[in-house]
């Protein structure tokens, strides 16, 4: 009854926040409502918590059942995630306290009632981090040597930046966020625009977007290329990846987990910088979309990367020798399949060589016609993919190919297991300055529909007409089975709703393989 009602309480908020109420319509649930949810084995109370340059943060802590005066206990702190209120973790912070936390969690400055603007992980909200983390060690029992953070896609984001700006963390745990924001939504020089428009959406309806940000979403959305560098420059100041070192130096360790299918924060960018961390680390791709491997457990239901986290904080926060620490640091879940592979690092994944399909054959495409190819609709088709294995599709034989250029394999007498990331390489030739176009993998069975296994965009600017240029994409990280008797396909075109194109009217494109440098696809495979 208890855990019914607790997560019935989080549905209602979560809810709240999806459908975009504002933070006048909607608020927490009063703390009688919420310590009547919680059973008598934890406490919550809910405070204002004094964040950085005098703003107010709405938090709650949870304290162990029966704290002994005098002693301390582990604290964990969790930002709330884009868009969402206070209790966003009440479910998870519960557990947490329940076996031994202090927990502190509070909505993200610029959202629902916290004060000040969003500053999407600037110096404020890192600051706000360790001022939540002092009122924490004056107000609560916990212990100034055993501090952790934690969350989940915005909450990620801010955990992994103060990792690197406060020397008292020791544990993280970042799901579905990012390392690199330009390579989250920038990706191949190209505006994520489902992405995009979203946060940016959430961000008005929930709070109360800062100058800058507003700025700088016009400028995005507006395809302001004059501001180009200056978008980057924002990017990389909000991004961990360029303050790996300091994370590095600061020794916490690191856990970080994501969704094959990401369509707000794609898993490449989390696998390169975990390859550049030196402390403890571990990384977990899973399928799904944003946020949907870690979805069930903010609802208080058995899920494996909340399992995973508790074991990490436990293991770094407690001592405990739980073995999260002996096990291959690299855990991922195939999209065909239920079990967990472990590796030693991210290049293990594809330990098993490449396969290359070659792109032999010359084609000729129409541009700014949508030829049936796409990644799908973001948070949806991914979700659908995890959940009843249905991902994108399309008809490989019927798509247009005045619009659509169209490689395939042989068929396979073996399963293929691909795992890692996919790398195009080839010649292109416009009849514009310039253009963008999506490339997408196909797994293809006998009947032609062919299912997405991975896609990702490109755009070019300033590129003389007519004349040639190389072009290397990499497309997103996945782990996919292509059964025996099927093929692969790399499909082009050059519209896709989850991205912005940059197409003139009447551009064309011409991708070639010159018999110098010929054009390929390359495929990672699982070892065995």
């Amino acid at each position: 009854m208890r855990r019914t009602t607790t997560a019935a309480a989080v549905a209602t908020v979560l809810a709240a926040a999806t459908l975009g109420l504002a933070p006048h319509q909607a608020q927490a649930a009063p703390a009688s409502t919420v310590a009547a949810a919680a059973d008598a084995s934890s406490q919550v109370r809910f405070h204002d918590i004094p964040g950085s340059g005098g703003v107010t943060l709405k938090g709650n802590v949870f304290t162990p059942a029966g704290a002994q005066s005098g002693r301390k206990y582990p604290l964990i702190v969790l930002p709330t995630s884009w868009g969402l209120p206070q209790i966003e973790y009440i479910a998870q912070a519960k557990k947490l306290a329940d076996s031994g936390y202090v927990v502190v969690s509070y909505t993200s400055r610029g959202f629902w009632l916290s004060g000040g603007d969003i500053e999407v992980a600037g110096p404020p909200d890192i600051a706000d981090v360790s001022a939540v983390i002092d009122w924490a060690l004056a107000n609560s029992p916990a212990d100034a040597d055993r501090v952790g953070l934690g969350g989940v896609s915005y909450a990620a984001g801010i955990a992994l930046m103060a990792s690197a700006n406060d020397p008292r963390v020791k544990a993280v745990v970042a799901m579905s966020g990012w390392a690199d924001l330009i390579e989250s939504i920038y990706s191949g020089r190209t505006q994520h625009l489902q992405a995009a428009a979203m946060l940016g959406a959430a961000g008005y309806l929930t709070g109360r977007p800062g100058p800058e940000l507003k700025t700088l979403l016009g400028n995005f959305l507006g395809s302001r290329l004059d501001k180009e560098q200056e978008m980057i420059e924002w990017g990389r100041r909000r991004s961990p990846s360029e303050q790996v070192d300091r994370i590095n130096a600061n020794g916490a360790a690191i856990m970080l987990g994501n969704a094959w299918g990401d369509t707000i924060f794609p898993p490449n960018q989390y696998a390169k910088f975990y390859e550049r961390l030196t402390g403890p680390k571990r990384l977990e791709f899973r399928p799904g979309d944003h946020a949907t491997a870690e979805g069930t457990g903010l609802l208080g239901l058995p899920n494996d990367t909340w399992t995973n986290a508790h074991r990490w904080f436990d293991r770094y926060l407690k001592g405990e020798r739980n073995g999260v620490d002996t096990e291959a640091p690299v855990q991922i879940k195939s999209r065909s399949d239920d079990g967990y592979e472990g590796y030693a690092d991210w290049k293990s994944v594809g330990s098993g060589g490449t396969e290359k399909l070659a792109l032999s054959d010359s084609e000729h495409l129409f541009a700014n016609v949508d030829s049936g190819a796409n990644g799908g609709i973001l948070l949806l088709s991914s979700a659908l993919d995890q959940f009843v294995k249905a991902p994108p599709i399309a008809s490989i034989p019927l798509l247009p190919r005045a619009f659509a250029a169209v490689w395939q394999s042989e068929r396979y007498d073996r399963a293929r297991r691909i795992r890692g990331t996919a790398k195009l390489h080839t010649t292109v030739t416009p009849t514009k300055s310039d253009g963008t176009f999506v490339a997408y993998l196909y797994d293809v069975g006998p009947l032609g529909i062919g299912k997405l296994v991975s896609n990702a965009p490109y755009t070019f600017h300033g590129k003389a007409p007519g004349q040639s240029f190389g072009v290397d994409l990499e497309l997103f990280s996945t782990a996919y089975d292509v059964p025996a008797g099927h093929r692969l396909a790399l499909v082009v075109d050059t519209v896709d709703p989850l991205y912005i194109e940059h197409n003139p009217f009447g551009a064309q494109l011409t991708f070639s393989s010159p018999r110098t440098d010929p054009s390929y696809v390359s495929v990672p495979l699982r070892e065995g």
